[in-house]
């Protein structure tokens, strides 16, 4: 099988890359901005805007992967309030161009093969696609609506959360119109070694290790720590993603997440104790966002039944490995 990651260069990039090089044993392509620097031994990276439709039609007419992973994504809430509008052309736009060019390459083949003596229906291109949505989507949460099935009200609290809902509604009809094997994801928050530090984990994990090398004063700076939100391992999420676009139903949304959240602040106590040194706690008003839900916990049973994935790797172990990437980071 051949498969394609569609903005590789991000944090969940090369885990994907690796589970379905190594474990899947496909052929894997990916892409990346021309930007950006990344690469993986043994797969092919093309440098691919997705708000170039033609660009995408050409790389997949190219390749032709039998998988598609979209994860390109301007993906920070944060960034999303600062600027919206390259998070609807990122995450709406260069979604459609995706989308309209596997139709595109599609409906070439059909044209050819209705101009062929003897048409073989395998000659026309019918990729299965896994579009990356958030858990996000489902905003502003009841109290009774937790753990919240696919089938919950989407109530978006910020930009970045609006788009992939839109995106994923834009996904299932695409795949009821034109016929194509599209899931969704709602991905709940997954951390691990080499995440971005605009995330809250690798935040804090910097952080303190930055404290404990001496580069910043022993006041660990945070937002709000009331919230609750899941965390799971990326090297979990990662396995969901392939066991979906194998098995998953068009159309479908999956929750992908540990199906438990957990208080920010529990998080950082978790960190902190991790360290030796004595770190204070400061509220830094720069890191609250204008609108925060209190809870976002996943119903992942649809997962569960269709696949059979379960997550293997505790948050304990995530939190010790991101830390010692981090104090890795401080000391180089």
């Amino acid at each position: 099988m051949n498969a394609l990651i569609i903005g590789a260069a991000g944090f969940v990039g090369s885990y994907l890359i690796k589970h379905c090089k190594d474990d899947c044993g496909w052929n894997v392509s990916a892409t990346k901005m021309a930007f950006e620097s990344f690469s993986y031994e043994g797969v092919d990276v093309y440098d691919l805007d997705i708000l170039d439709r033609d660009a995408i039609v050409s790389l997949l007419d190219h390749l032709r992967p039998d998988y598609i992973f979209h994860l390109a994504a301007q993906s920070s809430v944060a960034a999303s309030w600062r600027n919206p509008g390259l998070t609807i052309d990122v995450n709406i736009k260069g979604s459609v161009n995706v989308l309209d060019a596997i139709r595109a390459v599609r409906d070439a083949d059909i044209a050819e093969c209705d101009h062929h003596p003897h048409p073989e229906p395998w000659h026309v291109y019918h990729p299965r696609i896994l579009l990356i949505g958030s858990g996000e989507e489902y905003g502003h949460i009841r109290p009774e609506e937790t753990p919240l099935p696919e089938t919950n009200a989407l109530r978006p609290g910020n930009i970045y959360a609006a788009t992939k809902a839109c995106q994923n509604m834009i996904g299932s009809i695409y795949a009821k119109a034109y016929d194509l094997d599209i899931m969704m994801v709602r991905a709940f928050n997954h951390v691990g070694p080499n995440q971005a530090p605009m995330f809250v984990v690798a935040d804090f994990c910097k952080q303190v290790a930055d404290i404990e090398a001496g580069l910043q004063e022993p006041v660990i700076r945070v937002g709000n720590l009331s919230a609750k939100r899941e965390f799971t391992d990326v090297r979990d999420v990662v396995r969901a993603y392939a066991l979906l676009v194998q098995k998953g139903q068009p159309g479908e949304t999956y929750n992908v997440g540990s199906g438990h959240a957990v208080a920010i602040e529990d998080i950082l106590r978790q960190i902190l104790s991790l360290s030796e040194k004595e770190i204070q706690v400061e509220v830094d008003p720069k890191k609250l966002r204008p609108v925060d839900v209190p809870i976002i916990e996943a119903d992942t049973s649809k997962l569960n039944e269709t696949t059979g994935w379960q997550k293997t790797i505790e948050l304990s172990q995530t939190l010790q490995e991101t830390l010692d990437y981090w104090r890795g980071k401080a000391v180089q």
